[in-house]
């Protein structure tokens, strides 16, 4: 970890795409690749209000300085180079994903309510829809959330999980009286699967914020939003500067 932030090497593995998964420490700065004067100008964060739904605000053409995305959204999508999607989580799952073959990355918010929505898939959907992406090409990093060693939910999450996934039972344990502990991140995973995506593309922080309290912030141990952790992805210019445009740009949300 460095910066108050934590990256997985192997995620990356020396390819133009630049992420991290933040932690309750303050990072001393977003991102490494902004440490010229012009870099810094030229970099493009994007935050969004997040509802815990499964809808994707794709952005396929450049950002103007203070842009300002009104709507609600949980995943990111962009094929624009230096533009930073950032996700905010507090128990639930940040997931980040890139497809090197048509640059193209992702960030998701992913809680209870989105993963048994289907988010990972519908996101992996947009991304094939607005960009060609296929799942087989797509790398997938999980980050830090409440784990299956604290995360105990109730019939609300385990009636609509069970009817939905039948690999439901791999992702829980049961504890009597209709409440079981929940492996949210496991849940991604499997989602992401299911959806396509090669088990040796996907990368897991297994820590949880519960467990953690000098770490991470958590909801679930705290008891109310104290705080959040900050994740994100970016494209990083190619040799001439940017990541290749469309014809027909565009910047739009999609629903489920």
């Amino acid at each position: 970890m460095q910066h108050g932030l934590i990256s997985v090497p192997a995620f990356a593995d020396g390819r133009p795409v630049y992420h991290f998964f933040g932690t309750r420490r303050p990072p001393t700065r977003l991102t490494p690749w902004a440490t010229s004067k012009q870099r810094a100008k030229d970099l493009r964060v994007v935050s969004v209000k997040q509802v815990h739904g499964t809808d994707s605000l794709v952005i396929d053409r450049p950002v103007e300085p203070g842009a300002n995305f009104s709507g609600t959204w949980d995943a990111l999508v962009t094929n624009q180079a230096a533009v930073l999607l950032t996700v905010r989580t507090a128990d639930c799952v940040p997931v980040l994903l890139y497809d090197q073959s048509r640059r193209v990355v992702a960030a998701v918010h992913a809680g209870w309510r989105g993963a048994v929505a289907g988010i990972v898939s519908k996101t992996l959907a947009a991304m094939a829809a607005e960009f060609g992406t296929a799942p087989e090409s797509v790398r997938l990093a999980i980050g830090p959330s409440a784990g299956d060693c604290c995360y105990e939910v109730d019939g609300a999450v385990l009636g609509p999980l069970k009817h939905r996934y039948p690999y439901a039972s791999l992702v829980i344990r049961e504890t009597g009286r209709g409440r079981a502990i929940l492996n949210l991140g496991g849940l991604v995973r499997r989602q992401a699967e299911a959806a396509g995506v090669p088990r040796e593309k996907i990368w897991s922080v297994n820590v949880c914020t519960i467990c953690h309290p000098r770490l991470f912030y958590s909801y679930r141990r705290d008891g109310a939003v104290i705080g959040t952790m900050i994740s994100g992805i970016m494209l990083q210019p190619d040799r001439h500067g940017s990541a290749p445009r469309r014809s027909h740009e565009r910047a739009e949300s999609r629903p489920h």
